[in-house]
């Protein structure tokens, strides 16, 4: 069985199966935030979906993170490193791309274990 958690038109905010869960990417609130702020933002987002689903960031498989400027990438990685718990780091791909909202400086999609 999938379960779809927070359906919409286009997309699920995540959808669950077999023990995973895959989330929908995740962007911040603040529109004018520096990348340090924007970055806790989405982690928060991340932390919220992955508790509804009945997991959390321990359980991390795969992130992807999408940077609009890879200048950016140190700033980032200062907060992630900071919310990833030690020894749980999942696989990871970081890359820079064009977001669907220009103000928008980090999106990140994880998958994870339900556990």
């Amino acid at each position: 069985m999938i379960d779809r958690i927070d359906p919409g038109p286009r997309l699920s905010e995540a959808t669950r199966h077999a023990g995973i869960v895959y989330c929908a990417g995740q962007v911040p609130d603040t529109l004018d935030g520096d990348i340090r702020l924007q970055t806790r933002e989405v982690l928060a987002a991340i932390d919220a979906l992955l508790a509804q689903v009945g997991s959390d960031r321990t359980q991390l498989l795969f992130a992807q993170i999408f940077l609009a400027d890879i200048a950016d990438v140190d700033g980032m990685n200062a907060e992630w490193d900071q919310w990833v718990p030690p020894g749980a780091a999942p696989a990871r791909a970081t890359v820079e791309a064009r977001l669907a909202d220009p103000r928008w400086r980090v999106e990140i999609v994880v998958t994870a274990a339900v556990a």
